[in-house]
């Protein structure tokens, strides 16, 4: 596999299309993608942290990760960004997954959990009352578990 950097708009057309449970980026840092004899095979999407204590300036946050299935393609994505965050500057680099999900590939890149994340709703309170039926939340209510490289 070889990597490349992607547009958040090339990264966004795949995470439509394979994610299985997230929408496209609004915006992001930076996204790779992976390739395999020259087709796409996976990307990654580097954000800011969602969580505000997190949000120091030298902590960023995978927030899209999505392959067609490749072996291998998730972990070696993962890999790169943390590679590409650290030359930047970055010292902490995190991503969330499911509860119900096993995190093979971040374990397979070096990742560990370091924490359980309650499942709240991503809701203001302004806006459930200005916008009534506007709003709707990107991905359902479940508890997570955040993932660091160590």
């Amino acid at each position: 596999m070889r990597l490349r950097p992607f547009t958040r708009d090339e990264a966004n057309r795949l995470i439509a299309a394979w994610h299985s449970h997230h929408r496209p980026v609004r915006s992001h840092r930076f996204a790779i993608g992976a390739l395999e004899c020259d087709q796409v095979v996976g990307v990654v999407v580097i954000g800011n942290p969602v969580a505000r204590p997190l949000a120091d300036g030298t902590t960023l946050e995978v927030t899209r990760l999505c392959t067609d299935g490749h072996p291998n393609a998730a972990s070696f994505l993962l890999g790169a960004a943390w590679r590409a965050a650290r030359a930047m500057g970055v010292r902490r680099l995190v991503s969330y997954t499911r509860a119900d999900e096993s995190g093979t590939c971040y374990r397979a890149a070096g990742w560990r959990p370091v924490a359980g994340v309650r499942g709240c709703e991503w809701t203001r309170e302004a806006e459930l009352r200005y916008l009534p039926g506007l709003f709707t939340p990107a991905t359902e209510t479940v508890d997570r578990v955040r993932w660091e490289v160590p």
